[in-house]
């Protein structure tokens, strides 16, 4: 059963992140002022929507399911999936393994975009040498697989991880930058291609923006003016907004204003799913389970104990790329067993009841979380993660709110040590002790202020200390007790190990099943190892709701002023 995206959620996607349009403004049910009225200052209520997902992403119904609940005596020998009941919230996958031609579309933009940067171009390239062997020849693979068109269709392989969180980065910047200039609220991709070339009233203006377009900084009012804004803004309604500057340079127009997070119109960011939203996704409980009930559990992606198709067409086929046996990494010629003997297509073999294809064999994918072998043990039972490392953005002037930016155009972002808001007066002291260069959390050459939740150890007046002792308060549960002093001896596990999961071309059936796990350096890349991305999901959990009983939802009732 291949989970399908709701006609409801499409026809909300339709009506998304749009200003109400009725004649007649909503009201606030506290205070009964209009909303969307320019008249009474402007207060702005938009209609609510369920996003929908972003591109290459189909939608993930959460719930409840044992994490580990598929894995067999054989799996769980070491203790480091121990089985444990959580909850994983609705999310977005990836319906596919990253490809060639989709880390190729990332390197064209560097290359286009930074044609001078030869070191951002060279650390974006993916490591072709781990087809090198030193007892087989795999040497054309070191040349071919990344580039010849035979294999733009098969899964980017040789990234690393901290690789595949910069393609996150850049993948949610171009969506986003996509959605606005296809909706006018930027200035279009022709305009921009043209240079602002054009005769008349309707020539465009010539694009002024030079960095590229970061969601953060645009979010944050910081690419505004003639030549970026759009011809399709959407209106200000603000008492203190300022009439829109037309083509010519002029005022007088509109208000009018960027998107905003308020609107629903850009995507949340991309990112690398969590290990436990990756099992999850993967053992697709969703085509066994009826009214909160599991009739049959998987070992695999599909179900049955084995590895071959039941179906009459496919009678006995391999369902997934990996190694059958020592080696046997693609069956007899004359008639294949896999059809792959290295990596196959992103959508080569059956997809899941999800609709996710190669979530066992193919590549192992790497995942969002670093790695302990107590994880399961330990991590909430809702939404469980283990490697949060919380930020906040640079200020580079705290007086208009306005974030640092790197060379490249993104926001700097600094380690946050608090889980509480500051009082802005501390605020300000922390500021200003950083712009005279004497707060100890200050990166080295810099004067900018993290946000609002910046460096609880330069809070003025609070202590380092406790019961006598110094100590570095860490609220991110990232700095896990790990002996340095042992690490290369007893122990490989730090806090650059991160978590791969699914089995691959080259592996045996055991690592096809969804609640295995293996760790590697954030920092390595393997033949073996590629990725999918994630996304979160905002509003209602529920992805199908048809058919299903519903407490119904009240409407509140106007306000009606009387003398």
């Amino acid at each position: 059963m291949k989970v399908l995206f709701t006609k409801t959620a499409m026809v909300l996607l339709g009506v998304g992140a749009v200003l109400s349009s009725c004649s007649k403004h909503q009201q606030s049910e506290k205070t009964g002022m209009a909303y969307n009225d320019k008249t009474n200052g402007g207060y702005e209520r938009f209609r609510q929507t369920h996003p929908s997902p972003g591109p290459g992403l189909i939608p993930i119904e959460g719930g409840t399911f044992v994490v580990g609940g598929s894995a067999d005596q054989d799996v769980t020998y070491d203790y480091n999936n121990v089985r444990r009941r959580v909850t994983i919230p609705s999310f977005y996958m990836d319906e596919t393994e990253v490809a060639n031609q989709d880390w190729l579309d990332y390197l064209h933009w560097i290359n286009i975009t930074y044609p001078q940067d030869r070191e951002l171009y060279y650390n974006a390239l993916p490591d072709t040498l781990v087809w090198r062997k030193p007892l087989s020849y795999n040497e054309p693979y070191v040349d071919n697989y990344l580039r010849h068109p035979a294999f733009q269709d098969y899964p980017v392989v040789g990234v690393t991880w901290d690789q595949a969180q910069d393609y996150c980065q850049w993948r949610t910047d171009r969506t986003n930058e996509n959605i606005l200039r296809e909706r006018g609220n930027l200035v279009a991709w022709k305009d921009v291609a043209g240079g602002g070339k054009g005769k008349g009233k309707n020539a465009a203006p010539a694009p002024t923006n030079k960095e590229p377009f970061n969601t953060d900084i645009y979010l944050n009012g910081q690419i505004r003016g003639a030549g970026v804004d759009g011809k399709k803004m959407l209106p200000d309604l603000s008492p203190n907004a300022k009439a829109a500057v037309g083509a010519n340079g002029k005022g007088g127009g509109k208000a009018v204003r960027p998107v905003r997070l308020e609107d629903g119109i850009l995507k949340q960011g991309y990112r690398l799913p969590s290990e436990a939203e990756w099992e999850y996704a993967a053992l697709a409980l969703i085509g066994n389970t009826q009214f909160e009930n599991i009739d049959d559990n998987k070992v695999y992606p599909w179900n049955g104990l084995g590895v071959r198709s039941s179906k009459k067409a496919t009678r006995g086929l391999i369902l997934a790329n990996f190694k059958r046996g020592l080696g046997d990494n693609a069956g007899v010629g004359g008639y294949l067993n896999d059809k792959a003997d290295i990596t196959a297509p992103v959508r080569q073999y059956p997809p899941n009841d999800f609709g996710l294809y190669n979530m066992a064999g193919n590549v192992n994918e790497w995942v969002q979380d670093t790695y302990r072998q107590t994880s399961f043990e330990e991590f909430d039972d809702f939404n469980p993660f283990r490697g949060n490392e919380f930020t906040n953005k640079r200020l580079s002037d705290a007086t208009k709110g306005q974030y640092a930016k790197d060379k490249y155009g993104r926001p700097i972002k600094d380690p946050s040590k608090s889980n509480k808001k500051m009082k802005y007066s501390e605020l300000v002291a922390l500021q200003q002790s950083q712009a005279n260069g004497t707060d100890p959390n200050a990166a080295p050459g810099t004067a900018a202020a993290p946000g609002a939740t910046a460096a609880a150890s330069a809070i003025p007046g609070q202590k380092n200390d406790l019961a006598g002792k110094p100590y570095n308060a860490d609220y991110r549960g990232y700095n896990d007790t790990v002996s340095s002093a042992l690490y290369g001896k007893t122990t490989l596990v730090n806090d650059h190990s991160k978590v791969y999961k699914g089995g691959s071309w080259n592996d045996m059936a055991f690592w096809l099943n969804p609640a295995t796990r293996r760790f590697m350096n954030e920092d390595d890349a393997s033949a073996e190892v590629g990725f999918r991305c994630a996304m979160t999901l905002v509003g209602a959990p529920e992805i199908h709701p048809e058919g299903k009983p519903h407490y119904g939802v009240k409407k509140a009732k106007p306000y009606k002023a009387t003398r």
